[in-house]
């Protein structure tokens, strides 16, 4: 059986597995009381229970392990391990709670960890400015620190329903195309796998009343980690994306950033802006760029749409920067001028026409009110089917444990 198939099926097996456990561990975080409580700063009104992260990590554990077995991929382990690790330290983070030094240095440990055992990391810059593979005393600090950025980016888009699960689906898919336009068609089928572990979520969170449960620290950190995988994989000096580099002229380093854009221009903007306050950059406020569309009275589904829409028009004008024989460096300058437009000029933009009540910012609150229109007609079907699975579904999930079973 083809790669990609077979990939398609173990997605497929993702799916149905985090689908199956999803209602199981919602009741026994509610029974444990493992909830994300409202408070000043979060966005929610009432207790939401947070362990989605255990979740994810079993459904697409169990069927990213069987996968690599079955084609013996050993360099990917060390990813999977400081993965799982980063899930851990999320998950004890969502129960007990952990400073913030004590989470910024572990997971400093693990990406060095990772650029140790797995060998993946930023050490060439493909062209980028004229230069190609760097020295391990430039290459390892730059590493880490993007690392730990990108792991502190996802986790901090963690503050509206369907923002960070969407945001890991559509980064996946995204990562997943350059590798198998390459043919390394087994990273791109753990990418599908992963994706596919968080359909549900993003379904319970999107369309979901009743049924709500949050990835938490443990699912944003176990995603973030991912996506410093899949960077480190792209842009290491073993790339198999080299021939699109080489061949065809892609930035591979414009491409990751696209790809990452919103998360990482909107984190640098706010620990930037709290540092010029002299506060910590790691203090918790409600200055993201998700908070300002909560502003002006978008719903949390209006929010994430319209993000993902921004962010997925960054990768759009890059892709269209490259097809039209834009260099490395120039493709590069395009998605820092859009991130930072979308991020820094964006935000600015409107908290000024906020203070004047311009017009404009009382068209992007009625926008935001129409937002809302996406709970009538078919949203609330689909919603009730979320929110109470129907018989078929119910089949599905008995076959599964039949199968554990034997």
């Amino acid at each position: 059986m083809p790669i990609p198939i077979q990939g398609l099926l173990f997605s497929l097996l993702a799916f149905m597995l985090s689908m199956t456990i999803y209602p199981a561990t919602r009741r026994f975080a509610l029974h444990h009381g493992i909830l994300d409580n409202p408070d000043a700063r979060k966005l929610q009104r009432v207790p939401v229970p947070v362990l989605g992260g255990a979740v994810v990590f079993v459904s697409y554990y169990f069927c990213v392990m069987t996968f690599l077995a079955l084609h013996g991929e050993p360099h990917m382990f060390a990813p999977l391990l400081s993965m799982a690790v980063m899930t851990g330290i999320g998950i004890w983070d969502d129960l007990r709670g952990l400073p913030a030094a004590f989470r910024f240095v572990v997971e400093m440990v693990v990406v060095w960890v990772m650029m140790g055992l797995g060998g993946d990391y930023i050490n060439d810059f493909h062209g980028l400015w004229g230069l190609g593979e760097l020295s391990k005393w430039i290459s390892a600090p730059l590493s880490i620190l993007a690392g730990v950025g990108i792991i502190n980016a996802i986790n901090l888009i963690d503050g509206v329903d369907g923002y960070c699960s969407g945001f890991g689906i559509l980064g996946c898919l995204l990562f997943s195309i350059p590798m198998a336009a390459v043919g390394a068609w087994v990273p791109a089928c753990t990418l599908w796998m992963l994706a596919a572990a968080l359909l549900p979520f993003w379904l319970h969170n999107v369309f979901g009343k009743r049924s709500k449960m949050f990835l938490g620290d443990g699912g944003s950190l176990l995603l973030g980690t991912g996506f410093v995988a899949m960077v480190f994989f792209v842009l290491s000096h073993k790339s198999p994306c080299i021939p699109l580099a080489e061949e065809k002229g892609m930035g591979l380093i414009p491409f990751t950033l696209a790809v990452m854009a919103i998360p990482v221009f909107d984190t640098v903007r706010v620990m930037t802006m709290r540092m010029i306050r002299g506060r910590s950059p790691f203090d918790p406020d409600k200055t993201h760029l998700h908070h300002l569309f909560i502003e002006m009275g978008f719903s949390h589904v209006g929010t994430s749409l319209t993000i993902h829409a921004m962010n997925f028009g960054i990768v759009l004008a890059w892709w269209l920067s490259w097809m039209l024989g834009a260099s490395v460096d120039l493709q590069l300058y395009i998605v820092v001028a859009l991130g930072l437009l979308v991020t820094f000029a964006f935000y600015k933009f409107i908290k000024i026409h906020q203070e004047r009540q311009s017009r404009y910012y009382a068209w992007m609150c009625q926008l935001g009110k129409r937002s809302h229109r996406f709970m009538l007609g078919a949203w609330v079907a689909v919603r009730n089917i979320v929110d109470k699975p129907n018989q078929r579904l119910l089949r599905l999930q008995a076959s599964i444990r039949r199968l554990f079973k034997k």
